[in-house]
């Protein structure tokens, strides 16, 4: 039996390692294995793939895995250290279990970056393609535009949303996503630049395609790899952004367990009792750096050029 599945696996390996696919299908499935097996072999790439599918389990299971209920809250424990009482990472102020707030803070936060990396790509993906394909005036007044956003701090420019839109998870994610799209039109109008010119882009334009059909199937895809690197190497700053408002108040609202509003809780215990804010710090520095592992990893199987240059 085990032969019968080694044979299985090296003939499927010999046929997505072929150096002549005999269909498109193929061709892509072996672009993917080829791109797995590189990022396979960086091991740091590894390691942050490995933190966020464990933040993903975390997430998922959380009530599994939460010792404690993350709202209950009991005085008479308030401020115990680690290892105390059945509480790994200690209480806060209010006696709630910190290890169980931080892994039902993981929601919080994966909610977040989902949402960021879903709303602020597309939007500046639809902003470079067309400012870079159309040009003229267009291209000058959208590009100003992003210059506009892009000439405030990140942080600042989310608070001053926040403070027009409100306090809350929800106008935190919006007022990230709305100061996050502008690099991704800068990318998204350099490569379309560089593509629009090109002697296929012309072939398909004589057979009659018209801008939008040129732009959504001969230019995003194009787009998508530079696009899927830099969302991954956002979602650091993201994070950071969200525990800033947070931390400030103007983010997710007590009671609901989020990182940065955790640390800004035990801001004022942090000499004495310090794991009341560390311990979320832990949390936000761990996530953050996975992603920026698993972005420089991706940055070399998406863009092979980039790589060499590091």
């Amino acid at each position: 039996m085990s032969d019968i599945s080694t044979t299985e696996t090296v003939g499927w390996r010999a046929w997505l390692m072929t150096d002549a696919p005999g269909s498109r299908t193929q061709a892509r499935l072996a672009s993917l294995y080829n791109g797995w097996l590189s990022f396979r072999s960086n091991p740091m790439a590894m390691a942050g793939l490995v933190i966020l599918l464990g933040l993903l389990f975390t997430a998922a299971f959380a009530p599994l895995l939460a010792p404690h209920d993350p709202f209950y809250q009991t005085l008479a424990n308030r401020l115990q250290p680690p290892l105390s009482d059945g509480h790994l990472l200690g209480t806060d102020s209010l006696g709630r279990d910190i290890l169980s707030r931080i892994i039902y803070g993981s929601r919080i936060t994966l909610q977040i970056v989902f949402l960021v990396a879903v709303i602020a790509p597309v939007a500046g993906l639809l902003v470079g393609t067309i400012a870079g394909y159309t040009g003229g005036w267009l291209d000058v007044i959208l590009m100003r535009i992003t210059d506009i956003f892009l000439a405030f701090p990140r942080l600042v420019l989310a608070l001053a949303f926040v403070a027009a839109l409100g306090a809350g998870i929800g106008n935190a994610i919006l007022a990230i996503s709305l100061t996050a799209w502008p690099p991704y039109a800068r990318i998204a109008r350099a490569e379309t630049l560089t593509i629009r010119n090109s002697d296929y882009i012309s072939a398909i334009r004589l057979q009659g395609a018209g801008p939008l059909r040129i732009i959504t199937k001969h230019i995003w895809p194009l787009c998508i790899s530079s696009l899927i690197v830099r969302v991954t190497l956002d979602m650091a700053g993201v994070i950071l952004a969200a525990a800033g408002l947070g931390f400030l108040g103007l983010g997710a609202q007590p009671p609901s367990p989020e990182w940065g509003a955790m640390i800004s809780e035990g801001r004022k215990f942090i000499l004495d009792h310090w794991w009341v804010a560390t311990m979320p710090g832990l949390a936000i520095f761990t996530v953050s750096l996975a992603f920026n592992l698993l972005g420089d990893g991706l940055r070399d199987v998406l863009d092979p050029k980039s790589g060499e240059g590091s």
